[in-house]
């Protein structure tokens, strides 16, 4: 859907394959023979990397039935099968977008400052020019700058805004964003919500209400609920994702920030962890830096 942006891919990866690609080339050239000590290096690479403990335990273990299977011996040869183990991890497929299911919902949530708003002005923005008509609603309607900032990407993008006051009932908006939706014949409708974690009472019920609203005023459309992280959290991004899906069902995540970190090896504990698909990757501060996940692209941009 966002083309082969393999480049950017990388260049956006670069701190974390820094941090993963040389530490296990360095230890890998050392090595002279495979064994218990190589294999307790490369997990101790992984975990600082972000993977995550219980995961890269995970992955050294599945490498080692690897290397036994395919009957290798030089050292220098183990990077295609750690390929090969993170590829199994992060499904080959399954995290592809599918744009061709329409009418759509994409409820956007995750909390303030994980890169929400822009997020969703950029997917409006690269919807808008695969010529799908879209519309956005602005239902975090806690705080007035997510509006303000919701209004100058829908600008930016050339897409159609809903929006009430600050301090307005979110489920009303989406109610009139669903509303416009129908008779505007839009393919695409995607709700801003509160990120309000801290309170996760009153979050689990305007979820809940603005689902209802969704479900009994646009039965037709395909609902999907998408999670934005920030992927410089690391491994708090895991457990903010555990506190979400304890408030509603969770179709994907959307990792921001990738390119200011070195902890992107974060997609892999998501997947692990989680089984929660990671559908959109940010690596960049332009419109087009938002891209839809391929599992082969990352980790060949990775190592």
């Amino acid at each position: 859907m966002f083309g082969g942006f393999f480049d950017k891919l990388k260049g956006g990866l670069a701190k974390t394959r820094n941090s993963i690609n040389q530490k296990v080339s360095e230890v890998l050239n050392l090595a002279i023979i495979i064994d218990d000590d190589l294999y307790e290096e490369l997990e101790e690479i992984l975990i600082t990397s972000d993977i995550g403990v219980e995961t890269s335990i995970y992955v050294i273990e599945k490498l080692k039935i690897r290397v036994k299977d395919n009957k290798i011996k030089d050292p220098a040869q183990i990077i295609p099968c750690l390929k090969e183990v993170i590829i199994d991890i992060l499904g080959e497929n399954e995290n592809q977008v599918k744009p061709q299911e329409f009418p759509k919902v994409i409820l956007v949530i995750g909390v303030n400052g994980v890169g929400k708003t822009t997020s969703i002005g950029k997917i409006a923005a690269t919807l808008k020019d695969e010529k799908y008509k879209v519309l956005i609603a602005a239902a975090d309607t806690f705080r007035a700058a997510a509006i303000d900032q919701l209004e100058i990407w829908s600008k930016r993008a050339g897409v159609a805004l809903i929006k009430h006051q600050e301090g307005s009932d979110p489920a009303a908006v989406v109610f009139d964003a669903v509303q416009a939706a129908k008779a505007r014949k839009v393919d695409v409708l995607i709700c801003d919500t509160a990120g309000r974690l801290h309170n996760k009472k009153n979050l689990m019920d305007e979820l809940a209400k603005i689902t209802r609203v969704i479900k009994r005023e646009y039965s037709e459309a395909l609902m999907e609920t998408l999670l934005v992280i920030d992927a410089t959290t690391g491994q708090n991004g895991v457990q903010q994702a555990k506190q979400f899906m304890d408030i509603c069902p969770i179709d994907g995540i959307i990792l921001t920030k990738l390119d200011g970190t070195a902890k992107g090896g974060v997609v892999i504990s998501i997947k692990k962890q989680l089984n929660i698909p990671v559908k959109y990757i940010g690596v960049g501060e332009g419109v087009d830096d938002l891209q839809v996940f391929n599992s082969k692209d990352f980790v060949e941009a990775l190592l």
